[in-house]
């Protein structure tokens, strides 16, 4: 995480997964991205026990979402990604 950001990591989730991120930016908001170098970075999105609760339902393939926006949210996360400073 860049040094001028006061994230205090415990209180947030991330994840380097593209698929999981836009499945929980259907219901949470990408709180930062972090660029772990040139070629990976992560999705931070702050903890609470229904962010817990999603991301084992994603696991279980129990996660049910309407297509298009999926499909949108990956693309607004792709830009996101691709058009933030580093």
């Amino acid at each position: 995480m860049e040094s001028r950001t006061n994230i205090k990591l415990t209180d947030y989730y991330a994840t380097s997964d593209l698929s999981l991120a836009a499945a929980i930016a259907l219901f949470f908001p990408l709180e930062a991205v972090d660029r772990i170098n040139p070629s990976k970075s992560q999705f931070l999105f702050k903890r609470n026990e229904h962010l817990d609760q999603l991301i084992e339902n994603f696991w279980r393939n129990e996660l049910t979402v309407e297509p298009q926006a999926y499909f949108n949210q990956i693309k607004a996360i792709k830009s996101r990604l691709y058009t933030e400073k580093y």
